[in-house]
């Protein structure tokens, strides 16, 4: 990856979450680093990165965050490629993700279902949501 990409992937994190939604929170957070993280993004036509992902190794399963799309880039289907894409890296393990509250039902469009009660994350409500293991 080079490092325009890098900047571009965690410019639009920030935009989104931080800037957007007002949640002030460290997103770099080391984890984009650990071994066998896969950062995912669509590229418009002229480069710019304008929906990401991040692919995490959790203790007997994967996690996926960091969803974000640029404002300009919603309601295309770009977000949905983007997670059919991390959900595929995945393999057949158990996935995890902490999902807006407002967004659930988006998951639960890709096999996920809710794994606990509401809480707040940076003033937003959350959901933790999985999506069992193929073959489980």
């Amino acid at each position: 990856m080079q490092s325009r990409t890098l900047y571009q992937l965690l410019r639009l994190r920030i935009d989104v979450f931080v800037v957007e939604q007002h949640a002030a929170y460290a997103d770099i957070d080391g984890r984009d680093a650990e071994p066998g993280a896969l950062l995912v993004w669509a590229e418009d036509e002229s480069g710019t990165v304008i929906s990401t992902a991040r692919v995490l190794r959790e203790p007997g399963g994967m996690r996926i965050g960091r969803v974000a799309t640029a404002p300009s880039a919603r309601g295309r289907g770009i977000a949905a490629a983007i997670m059919r894409h991390s959900i595929s890296l995945c393999g057949d393990a158990e996935i995890l993700l902490d999902a807006q509250a407002q967004l659930t039902d988006w998951y639960a469009g890709f096999g996920f279902e809710l794994a606990g009660g509401e809480y707040l994350e940076d003033g937003i409500p959350h959901f933790p949501m999985r999506r069992p293991a193929v073959g489980a």
